[in-house]
């Protein structure tokens, strides 16, 4: 199994704190949170290389990271050659871009490296073996008011996916998925599939919503927290819980 942690993003909403520094290097519980990934990464004994992807502004940084970075496996920086909002690939397009460049056919495990979270990676990974099918990473979530801001899926009594929305506004029921994705070997060329039907290249949650419909998906229902850092507040909040 190979791994992606995709920090690829300019993190413009939480600027200024990201003018200079990337979202996944942000300290949280006096650690980055990529290291927080890494950490979790590590548990699962099958995964043997991971593959940070970022930008051109913010390749260096990881490069820094990466020399002392504390994995059992190696970890390699991808730089994807873009320098801003305006010419960035996307979450998928980083996805398929790490595929072509590693030539990946291994299951893959992704990660948005923007998430801190507290379940288990090797609990989910067993649960993506008992299935044998792509997985997506999911919680009910109790706040209404907040559910459109995820991607939300529906599912049968086994947690096979009926349907994933991104963001919906009306949304179909209060299971939130989170940036966690666990894909077999054979769905991994499928991403160029995707792109080149003229798909949305930008959120990672797209590809399973699309992937669905073509292949069974099933949904792990992690116990513990996740938290995607998108603003300043919510940044301050999470670390005050974790400090």
């Amino acid at each position: 199994m190979k791994a992606i942690i995709l920090a690829a993003g300019y993190a413009t909403r939480l600027y200024p704190l990201t003018l200079n520094m990337p979202k996944a290097l942000l300290p949280i519980g006096g650690k980055p949170i990529i290291d927080h990934i890494v950490a979790q990464m590590d548990t699962v004994d099958e995964l043997d290389e991971i593959y940070v992807v970022s930008n051109d502004k913010f390749a260096g940084h990881f490069e820094e990271w990466a020399k002392t970075a504390v994995s059992r496996v190696p970890i390699k920086v991808l730089n994807d050659g873009t320098t801003d909002d305006s010419n960035k690939r996307g979450a998928i397009g980083d996805i398929s871009f790490v595929i072509d460049e590693m030539q990946i056919k291994d299951d893959l495990m992704v990660i948005a490296g923007d998430n801190f979270f507290t379940y288990s990676l090797k609990d989910y990974v067993r649960f993506f073996r008992e299935k044998d099918r792509d997985c997506v990473c999911v919680k009910v979530w109790e706040d209404e008011r907040t559910l459109s801001q995820f991607g939300i899926a529906l599912l049968d009594e086994k947690g096979m996916v009926l349907d994933i929305e991104e963001k919906p506004a009306k949304p179909k029921s209060n299971t939130a998925v989170f940036a966690a994705y666990l894909y077999k070997r054979d769905t991994v060329p499928m991403f160029r599939e995707y792109l080149a039907a003229g798909n949305q290249p930008d959120a990672p949650g797209n590809f399973p919503a699309w992937l669905y419909r073509r292949k069974e998906v099933y949904a792990y229902t992690f116990d513990g927290e996740c938290y995607d850092v998108g603003t300043p507040e919510s940044y301050r909040e999470v670390c005050e819980m974790y400090k």
